[in-house]
């Protein structure tokens, strides 16, 4: 970073007002993906030539965020981060319109195209947390990261609604004028990200800083990367099956919608307090506490099939995302110098969405072959080996300290 840009952002004041953009984008962004995820394996067992098939669209969505991120890193090195944000919300508008074109011609191949394009307007979107911090003092860092993602509560009241509002617009095509609305959200989601203010992309950005391989050795970044990955992919497991769960257990779509949306509510209703939280006990606390959350999740899904089992399994969920995820992020940056950023964090998302994807193609098996329960059991010994990693993490600083 040069020292005008460090300049510009010594008092934070910019740094504040692009989270505030940012978090707007966040909560825009999050309704896309929460239509995609309150509607997508509902509409790919109506669409796909077998039921083990139904949340494959998820699935191709979760790709689209590993296969996403790298691109976004690279071009946020070389034209800046609005760019790259641009070309995402691009990409969230034109999943909308493949989507209901999909619907309208009973294509379950072109609905995957279409979640895919949805995926990378995701992974673009994984990065505003990361573009809050630039320039951001140290201080501020945390709470930055927390409030953008904060933007995820107005995702969770929006998108699940949008769905609710429009799913029977057009008759016989269910779902069909949620995602022309979704469409017009990402258009709306890029006119807010044009006016980020983005530090320009300088050659110490692409040129400059430590190997990659030097950086990831750091036993702070394989705890982030693990625990980051976990958090993420065991909340994304739960939250692709139950909706399709619900469905098998005879429960109708309102109760699913709720359900996604209360979730959503969770998984980002705590940004407000949780970069304090880390601030004050600490990213790795913060992280295993997250971690908890979600093996509880675990044991209610398992504790019965009834909408109120459904509807805590998946809030507990969330609430555990919230912490394990933002908890890991906040580890990430500590790990890289400012030239190091693009990087770094972009590998550290196509890890975490890599794994992901390759998770996300098993959950319908998984649901149809074996049955909610196993989905659940499956849950803790990623967790288990996660918080190893955390207790691991906070001996090595005790011994360094």
């Amino acid at each position: 970073m040069t020292s005008a840009t460090a300049a510009d952002f010594s008092d934070d004041t910019k740094a504040r007002a692009n989270v505030r953009r940012l978090a707007a984008a966040q909560a825009m962004t999050g309704a896309n993906t929460a239509v995609i995820y309150a509607t997508g394996s509902i509409v790919g067992a109506t669409l796909a030539p077998d039921v083990a098939l139904a949340t494959l669209p998820i699935s191709i969505y979760v790709l689209g965020q590993a296969v996403g991120t790298l691109p976004t890193g690279l071009i946020s090195r070389l034209y800046g981060r609005r760019v790259a944000f641009l070309i995402g919300a691009g990409c969230g508008a034109l999943c909308g319109v493949l989507a209901c074109l999909a619907i309208f011609y009973g294509s379950f191949t072109l609905f995957c195209v279409a979640t895919f394009f949805g995926g990378t307007y995701g992974a673009v979107a994984q990065s505003y947390r990361f573009a809050a911090t630039d320039g951001a003092s140290p201080a501020y860092r945390p709470k930055a990261i927390s409030l953008v993602l904060a933007g995820g509560v107005f995702a969770g009241l929006l998108g699940p609604q949008l769905v609710q509002w429009t799913m029977d617009f057009w008759q016989p095509y269910l779902f069909a004028a949620s995602f022309v609305v979704q469409t017009g959200v990402a258009l709306v989601a890029m006119a807010v990200l044009s006016g980020v203010h983005a530090p320009k992309p300088a050659a110490t950005d692409f040129h400059g800083g430590r190997p990659l391989l030097e950086i990831v050795r750091q036993p702070r970044f394989i705890a982030a990367v693990v625990c980051g990955t976990v958090s993420y992919t065991m909340m994304n497991f739960m939250m692709t099956s139950a909706p399709l769960a619900m469905k098998f257990c005879g429960l109708p779509i309102g109760a699913s919608n709720f359900g996604i949306q209360w979730h959503i509510v969770a998984m980002y209703g705590p940004s407000f307090f949780t970069g304090a939280l880390i601030v004050r006990f600490g990213a790795p606390a913060m992280v295993a506490v997250g971690l908890g959350l979600e093996a509880l999740a675990a044991a209610i899904g398992l504790s019965g099939i009834t909408p109120v089992h459904f509807w805590l399994a998946l809030i507990v969920m969330g609430l555990g995302w919230n912490f394990g995820f933002i908890g890991a992020s906040a580890l990430v940056v500590e790990t890289h110098r400012p030239q190091e950023r693009n990087k770094v964090q972009a590998f550290n998302d196509f890890l975490v969405f890599g794994t992901m994807a390759l998770t996300s193609f098993a959950s319908g098996h998984v649901l149809a072959s074996h049955g909610w329960a196993v989905v659940n059991l499956l849950i803790f010994p990623p967790v288990a080996i996660a918080l190893l990693c955390v207790a691991l993490l906070m001996l090595h600083r005790r011994r360094t300290a």
